[in-house]
């Protein structure tokens, strides 16, 4: 069930905060890693990280749509700096894309 005062309350993400969640974007080493990160950011800060295959054919990683949803108090640069994070991330980890690409039943059995 959504907490309608915590839609209303001001997000409180300051330079160190930014910092801490990059750092820890930056140590990210599986699908089920990337998943409780994005809960984390749903709970600590109120917006959602979306991470998706795009419409068309996926043949980079820039097929892979990463976005943090706009809200009221969050600032432009942390809705550039986590998404470059993660897909700088999944450049690293490949393995993690193929698993975000799977769960979209990309490779998934027919």
């Amino acid at each position: 069930m959504s907490d309608p005062e915590a839609d209303m309350r001001p997000l409180a993400i300051d330079r160190r905060q930014e910092m801490r969640l990059i750092e820890r974007i930056e140590r990210i080493d599986t699908y089920a890693d990337l998943r409780h990160v994005q809960e984390l950011i749903r709970r600590n800060i109120g917006a959602e990280l979306h991470i998706a295959p795009g419409p068309n054919e996926v043949r980079t990683l820039r097929g892979i749509i990463i976005v943090l949803e706009e809200k009221p108090g969050l600032c432009k640069k942390v809705r550039q700096s986590v998404p470059a994070a993660v897909r700088k991330r999944l450049q690293e980890k490949p393995e993690i894309a193929y698993a975000i690409l799977d769960a979209g039943d990309l490779f998934g059995a027919a």
